[in-house]
């Protein structure tokens, strides 16, 4: 079912670890051509163009795309009490983390009279994607808004698919939620149209600074393409594991959290990276047994079987760190002795998950960490959604003319080398 890749007696200074673990095609420029009329029709013809793909995508016309006040109201009402209490102990755990990232104003007083404050300000209107494709994704909701609204985001706009069984609402459970979080302005528009909506404003959505929150090909390409007209967040493909592992981990649980990721999409990565064979083959085992006993049979079969799914074996522990550093995962978790070690040994990954009792399904809902996450490799560089996705930076330059007087020589001279006296003059002709 899953492929083993061998990387044992590899020479570690040449081999290039990152291609060695190939991921699965998410190919953006191949759905530019499909995506770009979608934003032009939807920038020219606004909510026509809304319902026309609503339509031809999702099944059913949706004329009023804004969701009234009484569906999220009933929503909530009808919410099972059990998923509200999960959802409540998920919002609140989320909530504590995002607070605890609160970053204070920086003031540096450098001479007298002379002040820089480094001031965090949230960003005014946000735009939050929330997909309901292959699952409703309700806890994405959480994921979204939470940051948003402790970093003091003051407008707050939130799309999610129509659903053709749910008379053109978004599926009721992410309803609910967006009531529970107190986000009243909900639009049932789904895919490349909703994100061309936020960007471009159609009313009755005003437009919106930023955009965040998972999607899939289309709904990715469309914010690559709308990058500049709109922040966004990240351009995440499908999800993906790594697990590093080794003679300690239980290989029942390792087959159940590659088997949770697989569940997600077709196109999912489970990769287990390990130092022992007699692991590597307990896991197939129990992968054959479990996957079987599971609902999404033919999906997580097609994930874990693709080219983007793999067990790496490796030397030992010390080789494995290289290669899922390389490898730059999502998700990472610590299947090993002395867990806590070898996880602060890892610089690129979107969540490290220490030891047997924290699987990444954890960090799907309750443990306080965010799940919209870099997907792609791009954990190198990139962060997952945080409170600080949600705030800029703002220099306030506060100068007496005593603090100026101290550097503006400096000032007139560095203008000069560049060839801009104007900008020399700027303070010279404060003290002539």
């Amino acid at each position: 079912m899953i492929r083993r890749i061998d990387l044992r007696g590899a020479d570690r200074g040449t081999v290039d670890y990152r291609a060695a673990v190939p991921r699965a095609e998410f190919d953006i420029e191949a759905a530019t051509h499909a995506v770009q009329p979608i934003i032009d029709a939807v920038r020219e013809r606004g909510q026509e163009a809304i319902a026309e793909f609503s339509e031809k995508f999702d099944g059913i016309r949706v004329d009023d795309i804004r969701v009234p006040a009484a569906a999220l109201t009933q929503a909530l009402d009808e919410l099972d009490p059990d998923i509200r209490a999960g959802l409540e102990e998920s919002i609140a755990r989320l909530r504590a983390t995002c607070t605890a990232e609160l970053e204070q104003d920086a003031v540096t007083d450098l001479a007298p009279g002379a002040r820089v404050t480094h001031r965090k300000v949230p960003v005014g209107r946000v735009g939050l994607y929330v997909p309901g494709g292959l699952a409703p994704l309700v806890s994405s909701v959480l994921m979204n808004v939470v940051p948003a609204q402790v970093a003091g985001v003051p407008s707050i706009a939130l799309a999610s698919p129509p659903q053709k069984e749910f008379g053109g609402l978004p599926q009721p459970t992410i309803l609910a939620a967006c009531a529970l979080l107190g986000v009243d302005e909900v639009y049932a528009v789904g895919g490349a149209q909703a994100i061309a909506m936020f960007a471009y404003g159609v009313d009755p959505c005003e437009r919106v600074d930023m955009v965040t929150g998972p999607g899939n090909i289309y709904v990715v390409t469309a914010k690559r393409l709308l990058k500049g007209q709109v922040g966004i967040d990240s351009e995440a493909g499908p999800t993906e594991i790594a697990i590093l592992a080794d003679e300690t981990a239980e290989a029942a649980y390792v087959a159940a959290d590659l088997i949770s990721q697989a569940e997600h999409d077709p196109l999912a990565a489970s990769v287990l990276v390990t130092d022992s064979e007699t692991l590597a083959a307990d896991v197939e085992a129990e992968l054959e047994k479990q996957v079987a006993a599971t609902k999404h049979v033919e999906r997580i079969r097609t994930s874990l079987s693709g080219a983007q799914s793999g067990i790496v074996l490796v030397d030992d522990v010390d080789q494995g760190v290289d290669v899922v550093n390389a490898y730059a995962a999502e998700h990472l978790e610590i299947h090993t002795a002395d867990a806590l070690t070898v996880a602060g040994r890892i610089r690129n990954a979107g969540a490290i998950f220490v030891g047997p009792f924290a699987p990444v399904s954890l960090g799907d809902y309750c443990a306080g960490s965010n799940h919209v996450l870099p997907t792609g490799g791009c954990a190198c560089h990139s962060s997952g959604l945080s409170v600080r996705a949600f705030t800029k930076s703002v220099h306030v330059v506060d100068y007496s003319r005593e603090g100026l007087a101290a550097v503006k020589d400096h000032v007139v001279t560095l203008a000069e080398a560049e060839d801009l006296p104007g900008h020399g003059a700027a303070v010279s002709v404060r003290f002539s």
